[in-house]
């Protein structure tokens, strides 16, 4: 049961990123403002102390793609085919 929460939650929140990439070719979509929030609450929290580490290139904020990219390893590592939970659960199952 965590094992599929934790793929899930870790899923969804790589899909909120992904969103969070595309949204930034609109600037003028505001992610405080209506259905925008859905994407914009579960993700800020976590992309404005990296903007302070990681600054924007080229004007470009890289913050969600350095996001996705953690998130992504953190999910492999997890719940991934070798993940730590997934291997757990094997063990579990050979023993019992």
């Amino acid at each position: 049961m965590l094992h599929l929460a934790l793929g899930l939650l870790l899923a969804g929140w790589t899909l909120l990123f992904l969103f969070r990439i595309v949204l930034t070719w609109y600037p003028q979509i505001d992610l405080k403002q209506g259905a925008m929030r859905l994407i914009g609450a579960p993700t800020e929290p976590l992309l404005a102390p990296t903007r302070r580490l990681i600054q924007p290139i080229g004007g470009v904020d890289v913050t969600p793609v350095v996001w996705v990219g953690l998130i992504s390893l953190l999910r492999e590592l997890l719940v991934g085919q070798q993940g730590l939970i997934t291997q757990l659960m094997l063990r579990s199952q050979q023993i019992g």
